[in-house]
């Protein structure tokens, strides 16, 4: 089944980008990054930043933007049966190139998991200027990774931009 990205969700005020590799089947319905329920990433991040939890999309995109985050996909398009990053055929990459250019302030780039990484390194070149870092994938599909140890590892990112605010 032929699967588009959502749009990015980025602001001239975006340091710092968390690159995942294509929503999957809930996000697509629903429009909304990390929609699946077993997806910890909503979980993690207002974790990491000390907020109490709110499964209000309005929220998590504020919490996201109070610290200069944005986020989008390695993949603009793909083939993919399922949300597994492991069935995709036929990718298509975003234009980071075009991108980069509209959102000059991005400094930091976050892999949401190492596929997203992996994608990136197939299709693109990492920009000059931009420290790219990868960490372990917030879906509940990534079972070799404790929740905890997930939030233990994701905490360089609110260290980052707490630096950047």
């Amino acid at each position: 089944m032929h699967k588009k990205a959502l749009e990015p969700l980025v602001d001239n005020s975006t340091k710092i980008l968390i690159l995942g590799t294509m929503p999957g089947d809930q996000s697509i319905a629903q429009q909304q990054y990390y929609a699946n329920k077993g997806n910890r990433f909503w979980k993690i991040m207002f974790t990491i930043f000390g907020e109490d939890f709110s499964s209000s999309y309005e929220d998590r995109k504020a919490l996201l933007k109070k610290h200069k985050i944005g986020l989008w996909h390695v993949l603009a398009s793909c083939v993919r049966e399922g949300s597994s990053d492991s069935k995709i055929k036929n990718e298509v990459p975003n234009d980071f190139n075009h991108f980069h250019h509209h959102f000059p302030n991005i400094k930091h780039v976050f892999f949401e998991s190492k596929s997203a990484s992996q994608f990136y390194k197939k299709h693109l070149q990492q920009q000059s200027g931009i420290c790219y870092h990868v960490l372990p994938s917030t879906s509940g599909l990534n079972a070799g990774t404790s929740l905890s140890q997930k939030i233990e590892m994701w905490q360089v990112l609110a260290e980052i931009a707490h630096v950047l605010i």
